[in-house]
Order: C-alpha cells, then structure tokens, then sequence
C-alpha cells in the first residue's frame, strides 16, 4: 500500500479525523448487511445466511479495528450520533459509492460487489472521494508512515492503552481483535480490514485466514465470497480471480427470501408496522451506545451490543413478518427517547 504520491493525511488531527471516518464507513456497512441478512430464510438459505452473516461479523471486527486505530493515536470513537444513521439510499462516507436497505437478489449482491471491490494493481492512496475501500486506507497507511517517520512513534501512539479492546471472540471468523500500540500493530489492523474485503495482497481469492466452519479450506475474501453467491459455486484451492469459482455448487432459493420493499420508510404513527420500526430503531440506537461506552473506555458493554444483537434480529424477524414489505428503516433515536 506504499506510494509515492503526496502525503495528504499529514497531522495528527487529519490522521484522527480520517480514522473516525474509518469507523464511520465500517458501520455504514452494517445496516444493508443486515437487512439482507434478516431477509433470508436459514433453512431455505443456509449457505446464503453463512455468507452473509459470516461478513457482517468480520466489519463489526472492522469497526472495533478502526476503533482502537483511533485510540491509538489519541482520539475518541463516536457512534451514538444523529450522522451514523442518515435515510438509506445514502453515499459511504467521503465517497461516491451509494448503500440501499434491499433483500438479498441480484441488486443486494452488485450492491456488495462494488463495496468490497478489490482495488487495482497501482492504484493510488486516497483519502477523499475513494474509488475503494483499499485506496482509502492505503491513504491512512501512507500518513501512519509519515507520521511516525517526522514526528516519532511515541508521538503518534499517545492514546491510552488501556482503551483498547481486545480478546474478544468473533464468532464465524478466524479474523483477530487485537490491541494497537505502535506502527507495526497499527498495519496489522490495517491488513485485517483490507485483506478481509479484497483478498490477500497477492491478488488471490483468499484474505490469508483458514476458514472456522469448515477447517479444511481457507477463507474467502468478502468480495470473493458474494462472487460465490451471484456465480453459483464455491472457489476451491486454486482458483484465482480471472478462474472464478469452480468448486461445489451454492443454492440459492429465491422462494426463502422475505418480499421486502427496499429502502423501507416510516410507516403510519399508530400502525403495527410503526410500532416495530421504533422498537427497532430503539434498539439499534441503543447498540450504537454500548459500542460507543466499549470503545471508550469500558469494553464490557461488548457483551451487551452481542446480546442486543440477538435482540434485533428477533425484532426485524416480527417487523419482516408483517405485511406489506415492511422493513427497519435504520433511524436514530435520541438517548432521551429511548425509554
């Protein structure tokens, strides 16, 4: 991810600002993984909800990653704020590429695609209006060198050690959440995010780790993975990019999808429908909270954003079942309107 272009990340502040938008971009990601993963019914689509699921826990990995990224260099993870949630189609922060709230189809999977699309061999860093999600963190990477190269390593990493999370277990993922204290940790994280979306740096299919549920593969990069689902088979060793998949096949059973209308808006106050996106809502808010308390200083509040997890998907599972191709809407509620 080294290049010679122009520093453009060149003062701590600049460094902290794109970091928090790191986080901002991890999580800008969850809502439409999530709803395309509340669509799918597991027993019809069990190798579709494996896919899926399996990448939604890798970018909450992602976030917690960007998070101690953050605190590394001495600044201060927020979530819990009205701009985490702005109305859905909406643009991926500082960039171009557009995220809709859709079931899982075709549109979900060239929605997917595009997000996680590898970069191209010599493209630049860019730290702004980002054609990749690679090139935006080879910006921080280049700026992480510099940084430590004028300024000295201790200067940079002046955040609080004991801010960072780590430890956890990530269930579905041999991905690591590991503490960031100096350069070379700071480019593990980096490495993990990146290679865990586009693949190794290599230009393989794989992102480097071994598959957990199924010990005897490796695993697939994310973009590579909803290649797997829009192509109809698994990559096996040796496949390559330009091969495509030529392993077993991967059903997908269209009949096992909830008929939801995309980018869902409020429904009538007073309606059943209404009464599920607010409870939702609430509850999504409120996960944004315990991840913002996690990463800032008490990162037990963890263990409740897992169980909150549990608590949406039972709640977008009720609100999915109503009629009418209802769905989350994703709005932030207040703190003071949580109840």
């Amino acid at each position: 991810m080294n290049d010679e272009r122009p520093v453009r990340i060149d003062t701590l502040d600049s460094l902290r600002e794109h970091l928090q938008w790191a986080i901002e971009l991890e999580h800008a990601t969850l809502p439409p993984y999530l709803t395309t993963l509340y669509s799918l019914d597991p027993e019809r689509n069990p190798a579709a909800v494996e896919l899926v699921s399996g990448v939604f826990v890798e970018e909450m990995l992602h976030l917690a990653l960007a998070a101690n990224l953050l605190n590394a260099v001495g600044g201060t993870p927020r979530l819990d704020t009205p701009e985490m949630l702005p109305p859905h189609p909406r643009k991926l922060p500082h960039s171009d590429l557009e995220l809709s709230l859709v079931p899982f189809g075709p549109e979900a999977l060239e929605m997917f695609l595009r997000l996680e699309q590898p970069a191209a061999p010599g493209a630049p860093p860019e730290d702004e209006g980002y054609e990749t999600i690679g090139q935006f963190y080879a910006a921080i990477e280049q700026g992480l060198r510099y940084l430590c190269e004028t300024l000295g390593e201790k200067e940079v990493f002046c955040g609080d050690p004991a801010r960072q999370v780590y430890g956890a277990r990530f269930r579905h993922t041999a991905g690591a959440l590991f503490a960031v204290e100096d350069l070379e940790s700071a480019l593990g994280a980096l490495r993990e995010i990146v290679e865990q979306g586009e693949g190794n740096a290599g230009g393989d299919v794989w992102d480097g780790d071994q598959d957990v549920l199924h010990p005897e593969r490796e695993e697939v990069a994310h973009y590579y993975r909803f290649q797997e689902l829009k192509l109809g088979r698994r990559y096996q060793r040796g496949d390559t990019p330009k091969s495509g998949p030529t392993g077993e096949q991967v059903g997908v059973d269209p009949d096992g999808v909830v008929p939801m209308t995309p980018n869902p808006r409020p429904a009538e106050p007073g309606s059943a429908v209404r009464a599920a996106q607010d409870l939702f809502d609430t509850s999504y808010s409120t996960l944004l909270n315990q991840l913002e308390q996690a990463f800032n200083g008490d990162p037990k509040r963890l263990t409740d954003a897992v169980r909150t997890m549990f608590t949406l998907r039972a709640q977008a599972q009720a609100l999915m079942a109503l009629p009418g191709g209802a769905g989350p809407t994703f709005a932030y509620v207040p703190p003071e309107a949580r109840g």
